[in-house]
């Protein structure tokens, strides 16, 4: 086995700006609220699979000079694909929270579900936002 690849922190600012980047125009879209709202919890798991394997593939499969298997890992898991999960959900969820999205975007429906539905909106803008995470990281 060789040696083990280090994951500096640099490696998740990068992250973080490109998820930013490509999160935010999809946080403040009625239309992304609209769509997590009709969802059920087995379309959001669907969803978060989609951003799982977009990371995976755009970090490990479109880049020869990455190998999961050489990087530094955190309970089995690469912890550059850890770092870019959490940014591609984090940015989505803290722009949310910072332009109050789901008060604007769920007023009209019972409180009791906005939680599921904002987990939902989150999701779907993970997918745009793990394409900007992942660039990010790939091209600096």
């Amino acid at each position: 086995m060789g040696r083990r690849e280090r994951y500096n922190v640099a490696d998740s600012a990068q992250q973080v700006v490109g998820g930013f980047l490509l999160a935010g125009p999809f946080v403040v879209t009625e239309e992304v609220w609209v769509l997590a709202t009709n969802m059920t919890w087995l379309h959001g798991l669907f969803v978060v699979g989609i951003v799982f394997a977009i990371g995976y593939g755009a970090l490990y499969e479109a880049d020869d000079d990455r190998d999961p298997d050489r990087e530094a890992e955190v309970a089995g898991v690469p912890v550059r694909f850890v770092s870019l999960m959490v940014v591609s959900f984090g940015s989505v969820a803290v722009l949310a929270f910072a332009f109050t999205a789901p008060d604007q975007f769920l007023a009209d429906i019972p409180t009791a579900d906005r939680p599921g539905a904002t987990v939902r909106a989150i999701s779907v803008g993970a997918i745009f936002a793990v394409v900007g995470a992942a660039t990010a990281d790939s091209v600096f």
